[in-house]
């Protein structure tokens, strides 16, 4: 394509549309959040029906509490943080999401969401009306056990997230999250033994029902056993194995 010949103007309209539109295809998340399988057809089909790339700045809402359901939305880049306000108004964060999952689903039962999405840093989101992403599943059966699946394995999470608070000892929540991320860092083609926390000490305590200054005590004591490696928000996991025992409960940090 000769660009240089075009008209400026065209050149300019060309890539606000072009900055406006996703592609599924093109997507480095695709494989995660959408089925694999899927021909081009299909795919083209399902570009069709994406509405808009969303930015979300830090700490800005994707939605609230009580807003009426109209989309889903895939995380392209960033990572979230759900939360409820409880009886005594304090927040409850319910969820940490990030790159190739999905958002929203907690309202499709209800047609109004459950929970707050609140951006843990600048990020983006593609919206899925739902309406339209229905007629497709009944096109496309890929599509729909894709969905499914999706749906599972969110159930699944919030019934860890039960276990993991009644329970757990402290320690074996702090592991257990910690090998939730690792875990799905290395699904995403990312390190699975070296990130950042994108979420503070505050949050992670609020999420596993533990006091900023356990979760502070906690990655101290990793941290003197060699288990992990710890600077600001960078951190390293230095024995996985020992952190899966921890989380199963086959190993006891105070007896070390």
């Amino acid at each position: 394509m000769q660009m240089n010949m075009a008209n400026p103007d065209d050149v300019s309209h060309a890539l606000n549309i072009n900055e406006l539109k996703t592609s599924c295809a093109a997507c480095s998340m695709h494989q995660l959040c959408l089925p694999m399988g899927l021909n081009d057809v299909d795919m083209n089909r399902l570009d069709q029906i994406i509405g808009r790339r969303r930015r979300v700045v830090r700490d800005e809402r994707l939605y609230r509490m009580e807003d009426p359901f109209k989309n889903l939305f895939a995380i392209r880049f960033g990572h979230f943080k759900t939360y409820q306000i409880n009886p005594s108004g304090e927040q409850q964060i319910t969820g940490f999401q990030m790159a190739g999952e999905l958002l929203g689903m907690d309202a499709i039962g209800a047609d109004r969401h459950h929970c707050d999405a609140v951006a843990l840093e600048d990020s983006e989101v593609c919206e899925i009306p739902f309406p339209r992403l229905e007629e497709l599943f009944s096109q496309m059966p890929t599509l729909l056990r894709h969905f499914h699946r999706i749906m599972s394995q969110e159930i699944t999470r919030e019934q860890n997230i039960m276990l993991l608070l009644g329970n757990m000892r402290a320690e074996q929540r702090f592991a257990a999250f910690l090998v939730n991320l690792s875990s799905r860092y290395a699904t995403r083609g990312y390190s699975s033994s070296s990130f950042q926390l994108r979420m503070s000490r505050e949050e992670i305590g609020n999420y596993l029902g533990l006091t900023i200054e356990s979760v502070s005590r906690l990655l101290s004591r990793f941290k003197k056993h060699g288990w992990l490696q710890v600077d600001k928000r960078e951190l390293t996991i230095l024995d996985p194995h020992m952190l899966k025992g921890l989380a199963a409960g086959t190993e006891n940090c105070d007896s070390m």
